[in-house]
């Protein structure tokens, strides 16, 4: 009669090490990614934490987001929508693409309106450009409220709705 062997597994998935070589991530910055639930890796018998090969995606995906100003919160609403049971798909990803495309397109528009008012009165209430006596006469756009006005997306023909 043979004696049945017990069969011992190998654990499976990637090391933080190896995610870490792969993301450019320091490890202490996954593991602070996993303590706010970007992340999920699980452990083995010995307790080290094993990752799935989409969540070199995610940390990607986290990284680059930042970058462009998303919160972490913001980035986790976001991916919380990806299916937990499975690989996302290109389609899952497209989803997520398309609940972020609006605020890039905002963010862009901002951007690129700054860029061109920038040398120019932006209703901040300063007073010093010789262009703002003609654009923001006695800081009339204050009226309109805080900041600068005309980069938020008031304009100086606004100005006689509420002056």
């Amino acid at each position: 009669m043979k004696q049945k062997q017990k069969l011992r597994l190998r654990p499976t998935g990637l090391t933080i090490g190896f995610i870490s070589e792969r993301t450019g991530l320091a490890p202490s910055a996954i593991r602070y990614y996993e303590e706010e639930g970007i992340v999920h890796p699980h452990r083995t018998d010995t307790g080290q934490r094993r990752y799935e090969r989409a969540d070199i995606r995610r940390l990607s995906f986290v990284m680059i987001s930042q970058s462009l100003g998303f919160s972490i919160a913001e980035i986790r609403e976001a991916l919380n929508s990806l299916p937990s049971n499975r690989t996302p798909t290109k389609a899952d990803w497209q989803a997520i693409s398309e609940r972020f495309r609006k605020d890039l397109d905002a963010r862009i528009a901002q951007m690129s309106k700054l860029r061109d008012q920038l040398d120019g009165c932006i209703g901040c209430g300063c007073l010093s450009l010789s262009n703002c006596k003609l654009y923001n006469p006695d800081d009339r756009a204050r009226t309109r409220g805080t900041g600068p006005r005309y980069l938020m997306g008031d304009t100086p023909s606004d100005l006689g709705k509420n002056a």
